[in-house]
Formats: C-alpha cells, structure tokens, sequence
C-alpha cells in the first residue's frame, strides 16, 4: 500500500456500538465479495467512537500491538488491514477513533493519526460532499443501500446505491456518488443539512 490510498472520514459524529459493528463491515454487500482485492475499499476509513466502545474492544482479545494510546487487532479484515483504535487529546479533550490500516505500509498508522487530528481540528461546517456522502452510506440499512448490479449499465455496476422516496413515484435507487444536494440534505442530520457550498463542496 502506498500514501496514495485516501484517508477519509466516513462517519460523522461518534458511533454507538451498534453502529460501529455496522461500519465494520460496511461494503459487505460489494459483488464478487470473496474474489476482489478489497484493501482499498477499507484501508484509510476511519470514524469517531466513544470510549466504552474502544474499552470493549480491547478487551475482545490481546492487541497485536499497543504503542502509547493507541492499539491494533490481532484479527486483520482482509489482507494486511485490521482495526486501529486511536485515543487523542484534542482541544484539551480525549477523543476515541477507529481506523483501518493496511500494516504492510510502515507508515499508515502515523498517517492515520496525524489525518484525524488535522481533521478535527476543522469545524463541522468543514464537512466535504465526499465526507456527506460517506456519511449517507455508514448511516443507511443494509436493505436500503447495495451495489449496481446487471440491470445497471456497464458502466455504474459495481458502484454504491441508495434508495430514495420519490413521492408519488414510489421508491427507487440511484447511485450516491449522482445525489442531487437536495437529496443529499434530506439524508442527512439537521446539523449538517443546507451548508453554504463553497463551505461544503
């Protein structure tokens, strides 16, 4: 893996433990699940959990590591990725976060850090469509958002969908990444809805 692989935020606010079960496995619904190289699908998302979550975590089982406040799972998701759980003072606070790190890079881990500090350190307001997005899809039930399949054309298949309510049109699907804003808005928590564009783009 290299520093080209996207750190990126995929979840706003801190996670309950359901939730963060959830964001685990969040492209679980992918095609051809158990033949692709899944790395970069998960290397470098990361969200915000609480600290009982991260407490619970690391008493599952022995980390594979512990440097300062931050640990790894010994159990790796695919490949050379697993979990990293991060503590960080930030404005004079401890925070708790989830990453994944692909280990075959000697420097995820520190990159990793260094990403959600220079992150949080920005004001919600800062929040990119990207991030919203990402959001829309770690926030949707399973049963309401999957990938494009052969109905599709050739060239969406494979990427993510929603479903949205269209009114008297019933429900249907179209892809996250072609969300209108105002689809976007409506998927959203109140806090994050109708930021002025140049702030959200």
């Amino acid at each position: 893996m290299t520093a080209s692989i996207a750190i990126r935020k995929v979840f706003q606010g801190v996670a309950t433990r359901q939730q963060m079960f959830r964001m685990f496995d969040r492209h679980a619904q992918r095609q051809n699940r158990w033949e692709d190289n899944a790395t970069p699908l998960y290397a470098g998302e990361w969200f915000e959990t609480g600290e009982a979550e991260q407490d619970y975590m690391f008493e599952i089982l022995p980390p594979l590591w512990i440097r300062g406040s931050m640990f790894a799972m010994r159990e790796f998701l695919i490949g050379s990725v697993t979990s990293v759980f991060f503590a960080l003072r930030l404005d004079g606070q401890i925070r708790h976060f989830h990453g994944y790190c692909d280990l075959s890079d000697s420097d995820a881990v520190e990159r990793m850090r260094l990403a959600i500090i220079e992150r949080e350190r920005q004001p919600v307001r800062a929040t990119s469509r990207e991030e919203r997005l990402e959001h829309i899809c770690s926030s949707t039930a399973d049963a309401h958002r999957g990938y494009a399949g052969e109905r599709w054309p050739v060239t969406s298949r494979g990427r993510r969908t929603i479903t949205l309510y269209g009114g008297k049109e019933g429900t249907f699907l179209k892809l996250l990444m072609d969300l209108t804003d105002g689809e976007i808005a409506a998927k959203l928590p109140v806090h994050l809805r109708y930021l002025p564009s140049p702030i959200a783009a």
